[in-house]
């Protein structure tokens, strides 16, 4: 059994993964760490991970950028892998992931849904497929209206795998107004839609001639984020240092 650290636990994503822990006998939350304390869990809170003195296999962290620098310390000085889902860093925090990757396991990834990863890719073989038949790729992404980065950090990974598999070729657009021309070849359109409570959804296009082939992902709830954790840190208890991403559980399933 996977002995976990909740590093968040009492906020949304924490109690989510709080719930889908005690229904799965594999995995075992046996600390929390957050500052507020109006929540009962049944393990020991601690309001931060420097004074928690519980061993674990791993961490999952769901908190703020703000708690990642502590988190980071703690799992360098412990040997404790992360599986960091916390958005927003700086780039010396990212800087600071990479650096700790290099004593530790660290497992981050723009999105912790299994669906959105093995999306990623499919899109890989099909952008090398159809990309030099003179398929066009467009991205839509639809978020809730609460959302204040436009593109999705998600889009802009999907476009990354396409344009990795193309050997970087592509130039991303996000916004066609600007200029009155016709599409360029080598470009991939990104549009961001916000509105009501929608949790996530990503179409990427191949528009061809007379033909057009899509790709969709929807998330209906935020629990297919945190099966995406859980299943991360199943993953990434015992394994040597190094950074990794979802791609890594995916193909390890």
């Amino acid at each position: 059994m996977t002995k976990v650290i909740m590093h968040g636990c009492n906020g949304k994503m924490g109690q989510t993964i709080t719930a889908m822990c005690k229904d799965d006998p594999e995995i075992e939350i046996v600390a929390g760490i957050d500052l507020y304390d109006g929540i009962k869990n049944d393990y020991p809170v601690f309001p931060n991970i420097s004074v928690c003195d519980v061993k674990a296999d791993a961490v999952i962290d769901f908190s703020n950028a703000k708690a990642v620098d502590d988190l980071l310390i703690y799992c360098e000085e412990k040997q404790v892998p992360v599986v960091l889902c916390t958005t927003g860093l700086s780039e010396e925090q990212l800087a600071k992931v990479k650096q700790v990757s290099g004593h530790v396991a660290v497992l981050k990834s723009a999105n912790m849904s299994l669906g959105i990863n093995m999306l990623m890719e499919l899109l890989k073989k099909a952008a090398l497929t159809l990309a030099p038949a003179g398929f066009d790729m467009e991205i839509v992404e639809k978020h809730h209206n609460q959302k204040l980065d436009a593109p999705s950090g998600t889009a802009l990974a999907l476009a990354d795998s396409m344009n990795e598999a193309l050997n970087e070729k592509y130039a991303y657009v996000y916004d066609r107004s600007r200029e009155r021309k016709k599409r360029e070849k080598y470009e991939i359109g990104i549009s961001a839609v916000r509105g009501g409570n929608i949790v996530g959804e990503h179409e990427v296009i191949f528009a061809g001639q007379d033909e057009v082939i899509e790709f969709k992902h929807t998330a209906y709830s935020k629990a297919v984020f945190a099966k995406g954790a859980v299943q991360a840190a199943k993953f990434l208890a015992g394994k040597p240092a190094g950074f990794y991403d979802m791609s890594d559980v995916i193909q390890a399933q």
